[in-house]
């Protein structure tokens, strides 16, 4: 018999991600979520509780609209409510209300919540899931059976958490899933139980398993092992308390470990933008530990590490990044050797460097002099680069310093600071001299330089400062303390750190601010030569 391979993905970011600490969508986000997550071939949708109301209730509304190629939007809910018909459920009428054409429903499989928290019996907890899904089939809904808590409800009495599944499978459903709601089972428990269960009943079997023992995604890839071919998470992870399974760390698992087919390798080389599409959706900073698609996931620091993924990217790499979308980091600290400079300059575009060669070691050697006054290149892309052309007299600067003054006052007890900079540079015989105004000393002094240069190189005024971190470097100088200033910034298309460091939190500011505009000066300039060689190649 032909071994079954293909595993769905069912993704519940809008409904149980949502339900994570400082996660939230709005409905025009939600719409694009769902246009985002068919693009990239997941077979269901999890759109919400339109039993809620709300923006739930309006995502519905509004998602009638989409035109789905890959997926199909399911609505969540509940069984009817114990001595209820499910025709008088509110719950149930509102997921037929909804227009999705796949209810979930999630049911009770553990005594121990028929006895306490829905305050009945077996038998008619047995009658409301049997209800409930004749109920949604007979009003043309596919229904997916979700049996909450089942793994620790197996634990207490395999009898009555399979009654519950068989129950809702004689009645219609297409699909049990197999929930680890507490988060609490570990892997092998997951392998055993799933194994039972495929073989016990009469229709496919999927899991949902949260991470509060840190065993998601690994208690999700033993249930597939096990039989199931029907996988529930989020992306990213979120999810209530420590988060869902991960869909960015499992379907890669599948895909590239296990030769499982979920939405393809085509559509899996999209993951890490993704992720990173979600995270801006839901307004979070990157995680950047996550597997797979974190930015430290192909990160190299240590010279040994570096130098041997140089020679062969699969000593210390176990997919290739490409595969996700990702793509491999060189971290560069006082202990990197000249490997991992190497890397990390062709990395950067910085081409002609050997390993053997004179110019390469007196990179290093300018590297761990500036570390050790207290810079740090782990974040700062750009601020590297521009120190290599600097050493490799290759720099052009684009302008001058003449100088500047920032002030910053505060005209009432009740009334916000104001600051505001004046600068002055040269930009090859022309001096400009001008003023901005900003929320704080640096936005004022970003605001400056801008007006001062945005005549002679316009493309600045798409540059904007994304992020802004200082760190104190010594503590025990107290106030004199140095201090080491981290910006990112973007042009909308690409993103780069820059760094700084300095006793006066303004200079090093000006430090790291200097570099982020003279970088996209020196990166438009390398695309005007770039397209310039490319004309005289087509003539």
């Amino acid at each position: 018999m032909k071994k079954n391979n293909r595993v769905e993905v069912y993704d519940t970011t809008l409904r149980d991600g949502a339900q994570g600490m400082g996660v939230s969508f709005s409905l025009a986000g939600r719409l694009r979520f769902a246009r985002r997550m068919d693009d990239l071939g997941v077979h269901y949708i999890e759109g919400g509780y339109p039993g809620a109301g709300g923006v739930d209730a309006e995502f519905f509304r509004e998602a009638a609209g989409l035109r789905l190629r890959n997926a199909v939007i399911a609505a969540f809910g509940s069984t009817r409510k114990p001595r209820c018909s499910a025709a008088q459920d509110a719950n149930l009428k509102a997921l037929i209300e909804s227009g999705a054409p796949v209810a979930t429903i999630f049911g009770k499989s553990w005594r121990l919540h028929v006895r306490d928290v829905l305050r009945t019996d077996a038998r008619e907890n047995l009658a409301m899931i049997r209800d409930s899904v004749c109920f949604l089939r007979q009003n043309g809904l596919r229904v997916i059976f979700d049996a909450e808590h089942f793994y620790d409800g197996w634990k207490d009495s395999s009898g009555f958490a399979l009654d519950a599944i068989r129950v809702a499978a004689d009645a219609g459903c297409e699909m049990v899933v197999l929930c680890d709601t507490n988060g609490g089972c570990l892997p092998h428990e997951v392998f055993a139980i799933t194994s039972e269960v495929a073989r016990a009943v009469s229709v496919p079997v999927g899991v949902h398993c949260h991470n509060d023992s840190g065993m998601a995604a690994a208690n999700t890839v033993e249930a597939v092992r096990a039989g199931a071919r029907h996988v529930q998470g989020t992306i990213n992870g979120y999810g209530e308390r420590c988060g869902n399974a991960d869909l960015c760390t499992v379907v890669p698992t599948l895909e590239l470990k296990m030769g499982m087919v979920c939405i393809g390798r085509a559509h899996l080389a999209e993951m890490q933008e993704v992720s990173a599409f979600v995270e801006e959706l839901a307004n979070l900073r990157h995680n950047e530990r996550l597997p797979y698609v974190g930015r430290s996931a192909f990160a190299h620091k240590a010279g040994m590490h570096v130098d041997a993924v140089r020679k062969n990217p699969r000593t210390f790499e176990h997919v290739n990044p490409a595969a996700v979308g990702n793509k491999r980091e060189v971290l560069l600290s006082n202990a990197s050797g000249k490997s991992s400079v190497l890397l990390k300059a062709i990395e950067v575009g910085v081409l002609g460097l050997k390993k053997s060669s004179a110019k390469l070691r007196t990179v290093v050697a300018a590297l761990k002099e500036m570390e050790r006054n207290g810079y740090a290149f782990e974040a700062a892309d750009a601020s590297f680069r521009i120190l290599v052309q600097k050493i490799l007299k290759k720099h052009k600067p684009f302008f001058d310093l003449e100088g500047f003054r920032v002030v910053v006052e505060k005209r009432g007890k009740n009334e916000p600071c104001v600051s505001e900079a004046t600068i002055k540079v040269k930009v090859a015989d022309k001096v400009e001299h001008t003023v901005g105004e900003g929320d704080g000393p640096v936005d004022a002094l970003d605001h400056a330089l801008r007006n001062a240069l945005i005549r002679f190189y316009p493309s600045i005024a798409k540059v904007m400062l994304t992020d802004f971190q200082v760190r104190i470097l010594d503590p025990a100088e107290a106030a004199a303390a140095k201090t080491r200033v981290l910006i990112e910034s973007s042009d909308g298309k690409s993103v780069w750190g820059t760094v700084g460091v300095s006793p006066n939190i303004i200079e090093a500011s000006w430090e790291a601010l200097l570099d982020s505009v003279e970088y996209k000066l020196f990166k438009d300039e390398e695309e005007r030569s770039a397209r310039s060689r490319g004309r005289r190649r087509g003539q």
